[in-house]
């Protein structure tokens, strides 16, 4: 209990650092390297070992023909335990019922990142990825398939780059705009699609679906260096509630959207 007592501390740190914009965008980039785990696993692993790429357990480690070196600190992160038991429930008529139920409980583990090790060399996890803009064309069919809307090519007026049409159920995209710019508007927009309604807080719904598409750029090896989050920091006036909430949505929106690409490039 003493771990998860410390763990859960480190959590609540890391959460009020991120509402600064800086330290909002270095969380993506770890949530781009490791966008399988929840955000709170993100946030831990980052604030551990912020130059992180990969990690994995120690005999995990073993099995892929490496070795932690001895000495190297492990990074502690939270693992799910589910659980089922059996309960009496009375009915109406006052007769007992047994029902089965699930929960889970947490217990904390050791990671190490690879740079923690020596041994066989591994594949990178991005590789067929990184430079994925050259594959333009195959990258945007795919993006196209990952959209829950059509996806459609328009000559938008006013100077906006695209948009996600509620009422229309569509994604539209300006014609003309550089492959990277189009590839980071079309995730954005998608984003758009997974997680926002029509009457969603505006401004918080431009940061999540930007933090997305920082993201899923961040892992597709697109520079990401001029985005901007500069009002993360008046989300309902640091609620932290609210931003776990965003955090959890960012982080599942961006691992559907990486996970479908992957998917995609492969077929």
């Amino acid at each position: 209990m003493k771990n998860i007592e410390g763990i859960t501390e480190k959590l609540e740190t890391g959460l009020k650092n991120l509402l600064d914009s800086e330290n909002w965008k270095e969380y993506l980039k770890t949530l781009s390297r490791f966008h399988q785990y929840s955000f709170n696993n993100c946030i831990l692993i980052k604030m551990q070992y912020p130059e992180a790429s990969r990690v994995a357990g120690y005999k995990t480690w073993q099995s892929m023909g490496r070795q932690v070196r001895k000495g190297e600190k492990a990074i502690s992160i939270l693992a799910p335990c589910p659980h089922k038991k059996t309960i009496e429930v009375e009915k109406e008529d006052g007769t007992i019922e047994l029902k089965a139920v699930s929960f889970t409980t947490y217990r904390a583990v050791n990671v190490f990142d690879i740079k923690q090790t020596d041994g066989k060399e591994l594949p990178s996890i991005c590789n067929s990825l990184i430079g994925a803009v050259e594959n333009y064309g195959k990258l945007r069919e795919v993006l196209a398939g990952v959209a829950p809307v059509p996806v459609e090519d328009e000559d938008i007026k006013g100077g906006a780059h695209g948009y996600y049409s509620f009422a229309e159920s569509r994604i539209a995209i300006n014609r003309g705009m550089s492959e990277a710019q189009t590839i980071k508007t079309t995730v954005h927009e998608i984003a758009h699609s997974m997680m926002h309604g029509a009457n969603c807080d505006r401004e918080q719904a431009e940061v999540e679906a930007e933090s997305v598409a920082f993201t899923v750029c961040q892992y597709l090896g697109i520079d990401s260096g001029d985005y901007s989050f500069g009002y993360v920091a008046s989300w309902g006036n640091g609620d932290m509630d609210v931003l776990k909430k965003s955090l959890a949505a960012i982080q599942k929106t961006a691992h559907t959207i990486i996970e479908g690409i992957e998917k995609g490039l492969a077929a």
